[in-house]
């Protein structure tokens, strides 16, 4: 019988929840993921390079390998990667948390600027990283963006894959992108001050290539997402470039991977409609909870999350089929 994520009232808030889940006092503590993490940096394919950490358990002795892929403006460093890396890796399995391209501290890697369309590079990567796996179970989690990329990961011929899992995948970013500008201000603001500091890191890495300052003063991501496809890109317009990496309709009615999907009816950036017209095929499963917001499912500040636990029996389950 499906586990619902059902909050105490004071914590069914969506922004609240959507809040928490980027919340840095609930990575603090002793984290051993973080503390024998080795710093590696993954071909990409084509030159591309990406920038990762492997944290290995003592004697090698784990259930598998997770590969942890974050959010938009993310980073291995978010506090949801460090929760759950740090969840799972007390619980035997090895960690690897991936920073996409011009993520975390990784601008210098490469020229080019990323974008959601970049598949062919984290499929290469990903394939790289099974190979740290060692014949063991091989998994990627991915939040929001991440999930994105994981679910495209699981669409491709990628045959090392033991599962996806997925915590609040963007599905349509055209229409991800308008909740954005159009719901609460705070989501705008977070999103522009992080994406904004890091084409400034760019900017200043790569000046004979790059000068934003037009962006700059530019105050929706729609309209730096236009500016961005007209100037530095080869698609015909925003829509065409969205398209790119939409996942609607019947996407996955091949589906060969195994993929769970953990959402939120109330999530603030992801329409609860993307989910209800997806055609799915029995290698997916939804569950699509009343509360949790985006990326959130906290039970309390300090414990672990609702999707934490069902990703871990969900692991359990198929280690002994």
């Amino acid at each position: 019988m499906e586990k619902t994520f059902n909050p105490k009232p004071w914590l069914r808030s969506p922004h609240l929840q959507s809040m928490l889940a980027s919340l840095k006092i609930r990575s603090l503590g002793r984290n051993e993921m973080v503390r024998c993490a080795r710093r590696m940096i993954i071909d990409g394919g084509g030159g591309v390079r990406l920038l990762g950490y492997h944290s290995v358990q003592r004697d090698n002795a784990s259930r598998g390998l997770v590969l942890l892929l974050h959010g938009w403006e993310g980073s291995v460093n978010s506090a949801y990667m460090l929760h759950t890396g740090r969840y799972l890796f007390e619980r035997g399995y090895n960690i690897f948390r991936l920073n996409l391209r011009d993520h975390g501290e990784s601008h210098h890697l490469n020229q080019g600027l990323f974008h959601g369309a970049l598949i062919e590079e984290v499929v290469k990567a990903a394939e790289n990283i099974s190979s740290l796996s060692h014949r063991k179970p091989f998994y990627i989690i991915g939040f929001s963006l991440g999930g994105n990329f994981a679910l495209r990961i699981a669409l491709s011929s990628f045959d090392k894959l033991n599962r996806v899992l997925c915590v609040s995948p963007l599905l349509d970013p055209y229409k991800t992108t308008q909740a954005i500008d159009e719901g609460l201000s705070p989501y705008r603001y977070y999103f522009l001050r992080k994406w904004k500091r890091s084409l400034k890191k760019k900017e200043n890495l790569f000046p004979q290539l790059y000068n934003f300052e037009k962006a700059y003063p530019m105050r929706s991501l729609m309209e730096i997402t236009d500016y961005f496809v007209n100037n530095y890109s080869d698609f015909k317009d925003c829509r065409d470039y969205f398209r790119r990496y939409t996942l609607l309709d019947d996407t996955f009615s091949e589906l060969k991977a195994p993929v769970t999907i953990y959402a939120a009816s109330d999530d603030p950036v992801i329409p609860v409609s993307d989910y209800h017209t997806l055609k799915t095929n029995h290698n997916m499963h939804i569950s699509l909870q009343p509360y949790g917001g985006h990326c959130g499912f906290v039970d309390t500040l300090m414990s672990g999350t609702w999707y934490e636990r069902r990703i871990i029996e969900t692991l359990i389950e198929k280690e002994k089929t």
